[in-house]
């Protein structure tokens, strides 16, 4: 009897949008205090403000970072694309480690053949380890 895999998404933490549109209007409340008649430190703080909400309307657009399915993997793709990795496509799904600054950095690697789609922790709302470990388990056996 064949086992199903139950369909499995990981998005983004909710708070993490509202900490990056709430640093956005910090930044402009400091353009603004501090521009002291200066039009490029204004001007500066609304470029980088902009950049932090458009990164984090992506959040709020396009959520679910990640999804498996009995059928293969839905990856994010762009902006706010999706793209769906078959199961025959996907070569290799690891945790790449690495240390730097006296802090240990942990990314989800999918080896997709031609694309390599990489996840932080922040993207999945859950440690690497943990997802690459359910991704191995909803893998079929070919």
């Amino acid at each position: 009897m064949d086992e199903i895999t139950p369909n499995r998404t990981w998005r983004v933490p909710a708070s993490l949008p509202a900490a990056k549109l709430a640093g956005a209007v910090l930044l402009v409340a400091l353009g603004l205090l501090f521009a002291d008649g200066d039009p490029v430190r204004l001007v500066v703080a609304g470029v980088a403000a902009a950049a932090l909400a458009a990164w984090a309307v992506r959040d709020l657009v396009a959520p679910v970072r990640l999804a498996v399915d009995p059928v293969g993997l839905t990856v994010i793709h762009g902006f706010a694309g999706r793209r769906l990795l078959p199961w025959s496509t996907v070569e290799a799904i690891n945790v790449d480690r690495r240390q730097r600054l006296g802090l240990t950095g942990e990314v989800l690697e999918v080896d997709a053949g031609e694309s390599l789609h990489l996840f932080g922790r922040y993207d999945l709302g859950a440690t690497p380890e943990e997802v690459a470990g359910a991704l191995r388990a909803a893998r079929p056996v070919s």
